[in-house]
C-alpha cells in the first residue's frame, strides 16, 4: 500500500496491538482473504465452507452494498483478521448484524477486540443502531468472552445451527442493545 494515511481508530477508548491497521476491505485484499478463511481455526468458529474461491471473494468485495462495513485488520502488511455489519432495513433499520474472525496465528492478541471495538463504535456513533446481533458457536468460549464484554447478551440458543466438521453443532444468538 502506497502512502497509507495514518490509521485513527473510530473507537474513542480503542487500545489497538501495536502496528496494527484497520480498513475497508478492497480488491487488493481477494487472495489474503481466501488464504486466511482456508485457515482450519478461522474457518472452525464461521459458517465458511472449505475451499473458498478467489472468484467468489472477488465478487463480495465488488459488490458490497451501503449498508455494508467490511474492514479488514492489517499487521505488518498481512491480513489478521476481517469483520462486518450489515444494517437491516425498513422496520429493522434500526438493526444490524455482525460476523467475524480472526487468523489462526493472530488469535488471543486483541485483534478481535479492535475489530468489534470498530463495529461497534460505527454503529452507535455513526450510524444510530441500536441492536447489535450475532451467532456464535456454544463452544467458542473466546468470542462469546468478547462478545459479553462488549455488552452483548445471549438471548436463545440455536440447536443444530450449522453443520461443521462432520457434526451439527448449536450456536448462541447474542445482541447487544445500545440504551
Amino acid at each position: 500500500m502506497k502512502d497509507t494515511p495514518p490509521v485513527i481508530p473510530v473507537a474513542a477508548n480503542a487500545r489497538w496491538p501495536e502496528g496494527l491497521i484497520i480498513r475497508t476491505i478492497g480488491p487488493e485484499d481477494t487472495e489474503a482473504l481466501i488464504a486466511m478463511q482456508s485457515l482450519p481455526g478461522y474457518r472452525f468458529g464461521t459458517l465458511r465452507p472449505p475451499y473458498p474461491t478467489v472468484q467468489g471473494a472477488r465478487k463480495y468485495i465488488e459488490s458490497l452494498q451501503p449498508n455494508v462495513t467490511s474492514l479488514v485488520a492489517v499487521l505488518n502488511g498481512k491480513i489478521v483478521g476481517n469483520a462486518g455489519m450489515t444494517q437491516l432495513a425498513g422496520r429493522r433499520s434500526h438493526a444490524a448484524s455482525i460476523g467475524m474472525g480472526v487468523h489462526d496465528d493472530y488469535q488471543r492478541r486483541g485483534i478481535g477486540r479492535a475489530l468489534l471495538g470498530e463495529l461497534v463504535a460505527i454503529a452507535d456513533d455513526w450510524l444510530n443502531i441500536k441492536r447489535l446481533e450475532l451467532t456464535v458457536y456454544t463452544d467458542n468460549t473466546g468470542a462469546i468472552a468478547l462478545y459479553e464484554s462488549f455488552g452483548f447478551r445471549q438471548e436463545g440458543l440455536h440447536r443444530a445451527f450449522a453443520f461443521r466438521d462432520g457434526c451439527f453443532v448449536d450456536a448462541y444468538a447474542m445482541a447487544r442493545i445500545r440504551l
